[in-house]
């Protein structure tokens, strides 16, 4: 495979560039008092990992489920290279499994929200397409940042083909604790605050008030 074609596959990941590049820049600034260090002369794998992200189709008439790929270690590691970034390829190993989990939570979460909403009539939804909003902050992150709290790194549109019907999804990213050493980021998943998704969130909410008035009364 080519690096142009490689490089043109690497759109395939739910997770974009910017949002890796966010993070990692994020971590950078906390340790920028220590060297990088030099790129490792390891060989990086070229093997893709096939995430459990199932892709809308684009023909309905079409019998097979694609699923969105994740980049090999060398894609990523081009990547950052592309971006100007200083990286060690020996990192890679470590790195793309946090990227590719960061994936699977954020669509296990999309899941969850998304039970009982009828998407099950059809085989469940599928991600259509994403787009990173870096810049621009959520209501919730803007009010929470008011409050005090942290900015998110990043933001990320999802949207989803729930039997036909597109619904979109935000993501605000999170820096995390690190856990002996290696970085980690937390997520914060909701339906876009649209008509449709306001009235998810409600729907949820009340759901999670009444059993937990139930449970109380036990």
């Amino acid at each position: 495979m080519t690096e142009k074609q490689e490089a043109s596959q690497e759109s395939q990941c739910p997770v974009s560039p910017e949002v890796r590049d966010a993070w990692l820049k994020s971590q950078s600034e906390k340790n920028k008092a220590q060297p990088h260090p030099p790129a490792s002369p390891v060989e990086l794998s070229t093997d893709r990992e096939i995430s459990g992200i199932p892709k809308a189709k684009t023909d309905p008439n079409d019998q097979e489920e694609a699923k969105w790929i994740y980049p090999s270690q060398k894609m990523f590691f081009e990547a950052m290279k592309r971006k100007n970034w200083n990286p060690d390829a020996s990192d890679m190993k470590t790195i793309v499994p946090i990227h590719n989990a960061v994936n699977e939570k954020a669509w296990k979460e999309i899941l969850d929200w998304e039970k009982g909403w009828g998407s099950e009539s059809c085989g469940g939804p599928r991600l259509e397409q994403f787009q990173g909003n870096v810049k621009k902050l959520t209501p919730k992150a803007r009010v929470l940042n008011f409050l005090g709290y942290n900015k998110p790194f990043d933001r990320h549109d999802w949207l989803v083909d729930r039997c036909g019907q597109k619904v979109c999804y935000v993501i605000d990213f999170y820096n995390g604790p690190s856990v002996q050493g290696v970085p980690s980021m937390f997520l914060d998943v909701r339906p876009k605050l649209t008509v449709h998704g306001a009235w998810m969130r409600f729907y949820r909410w009340s759901s999670q008030a009444i059993f937990q008035g139930k449970t109380n009364q036990q």
